[in-house]
């Protein structure tokens, strides 16, 4: 930050206000996770000053002998990790993993069939309102009311009767296991490709505590961020088949040149994705997201689907006179950070919702377990079942504690938590 400070100090100083609220807040948010140093290093780094549209061993500019090398360094470790037979390391985004890979199997106008969001799936899984629903036509299976859960029946239904090219499993807010195997046999059934998006899971799939979708999609995509807690970005896996299919939509199918240092630091990823630090790591995750899904129902709060078996959940807050835009902003008051999303079925807009989506990928990464998250209950349920005014100040200082005590970044290049 030396520099940056002596050449920006109004930038500087926005950094640094970030890394503030990082440590003083505990974040749980599904979605977002805290890196490596390792990891800020590579993203850091002077690859940032080199282009290298193509392939390795096929550029369209010189001077890429060391580029190649750390993009197949990428290749061999995701494929390695994830026991893949090729993959693509050069997404920019998870969304543009899911666009490339329908580039790679269908034809514009083909069906999508996908999880409906307002159940827990994704923008880039056939919504009108993404790039991906105005290309292809997006039908869509959700949960059922009774579960909350996915009824697979109802799936196989929905894909008899619409015949849709291809099948997406996988979302931003879905707190169950996926059965992978049986989307593959409606696949099969209709003559449907299967494509499986496990940005949300990728951690705990490389970790060996979910089951893998490898076996069973034509084509998985997936971000290295979330709970694989690495670089900005995202990667597609698929079967040798579908190499090249997959290697054309990404360039020059639907981007340029690859972020090359993101392609280093996702490299850096399914390395230290490889370690049993990690496959431990992940352990906690999901142990800590069951814990707090317990102690939540125990204290009165109702969970959609009734739990969890990832590292994420879903807070109806409807029973306790709440939506989640003011459940949101009531525990961002105290130091929470988490996300007001739609439940299924749910009467409200997206802009305000009934429920809050929480996960515990980053306080994990803090060195959280069950005491902490014991505590973490008490301030979350209290905080919204009571007079703010009244408790707002004792809960802050309750979670400014807990931050005090798991210290994040002591300094803009040191992470104290790995």
């Amino acid at each position: 930050m030396k520099k940056l400070a002596l050449v920006d100090p109004e930038a500087a100083s926005l950094v640094e206000a970030e890394l503030y609220r990082q440590n003083k807040n505990l974040e749980l948010i599904a979605s977002e996770n805290f890196v490596s140093e390792a990891i800020l290093e590579a993203q850091g780094s002077i690859l940032t000053n080199k282009y290298a549209e193509g392939y390795p061993g096929n550029r369209y500019h010189g001077g890429c002998e060391q580029i190649d090398k750390i993009e197949d360094l990428a290749i061999k470790r995701a494929c390695d990790l994830f026991g893949a037979e090729h993959a693509n390391v050069q997404p920019h985004s998870g969304v543009n993993a899911n666009l490339a890979a329908y580039m790679a199997l269908l034809k514009p106008g083909e069906t999508i069939l996908g999880m409906l969001l307002q159940h827990g799936g994704h923008l880039s899984h056939g919504s009108k309102a993404s790039i991906t629903g105005n290309y292809y036509k997006g039908i869509f299976y959700g949960v059922s009311p009774d579960t909350e859960m996915i009824d697979y029946d109802e799936v196989e239904e929905i894909a008899k009767k619409h015949r849709p090219q291809l099948i997406v499993a996988g979302g931003s807010a879905y707190p169950r296991t996926i059965d992978f195997a049986r989307f593959r046999e409606i696949a099969d059934l209709v003559g449907a490709f299967f494509l499986v998006d496990m940005a949300h899971i990728a951690g705990l799939i490389a970790a060996g505590i979910h089951p893998t979708p490898i076996p069973y999609a034509d084509v998985v995509t997936s971000t290295t961020t979330k709970t694989m807690r690495g670089a900005r970005g995202g990667f597609i896996l698929s079967k040798k088949e579908r190499a090249k299919a997959i290697d054309k939509a990404v360039f020059p199918g639907t981007q340029g040149g690859p972020i090359l240092q993101n392609v280093l630091a996702k490299a850096v990823t399914f390395r230290l994705a490889s370690t049993n630090t990690f496959r431990e790591y992940q352990a906690q995750v999901k142990t800590n997201a069951a814990f707090l899904a317990d102690r939540l129902q125990e204290k009165g709060l109702r969970l959609v689907a009734g739990g969890t078996d990832n590292h994420l959940m879903l807070v109806d807050l409807r029973p306790i006179g709440l939506t989640g835009k003011e459940g949101e902003e009531i525990l961002e008051s105290v130091g929470i950070t988490v996300n007001k999303n739609l439940i299924p079925f749910d009467p409200n807009p997206p802009a305000v919702t009934s429920g809050i989506r929480i996960g515990t990928a980053a306080i994990t990464s803090r060195g959280m377990k069950e005491r902490e998250i014991e505590e973490i209950s008490d301030i979350i349920f209290g905080s919204l079942t009571k007079d703010p005014s009244l408790k707002r100040d004792i809960f802050r200082k309750k979670v400014y504690d807990l931050c005090q005590e798991f210290p994040l970044y002591l300094d803009p290049f040191e992470f104290a938590c790995i």
